[in-house]
């Protein structure tokens, strides 16, 4: 059958949808003949949201690691704005 599921099919065969998208990868589900939703197994989509790495090894890997950058900040007046 593949990876692509027809709603009826998947409302009638939803354990094999299930066990499919576990051992076999995402498995999508149309309605109406337009891709609809994604099955996928929680491992796959607990790893959506988790981060490559934290933030302080990604500044330490950051291209831009000692590079001169002017940081300093503009004192002059702001300008007039009319409300």
């Amino acid at each position: 059958m593949g990876n692509v599921w027809q709603l009826q099919e998947a409302k009638n065969r939803f354990s094999n949808l299930v066990d499919k998208a576990r051992h076999d990868g995402p498995q999508i589900v149309t309605r109406h003949g337009k891709e609809s939703v994604v099955v996928i197994a929680i491992e796959d989509y607990r790893k959506l949201g988790r981060p490559k790495s934290d933030l302080l090894s990604f500044f330490k890997n950051s291209p831009l690691l000692g590079a001169s950058l002017d940081l300093a900040r503009d004192k002059s007046s702001s300008r007039d704005v009319e409300l």
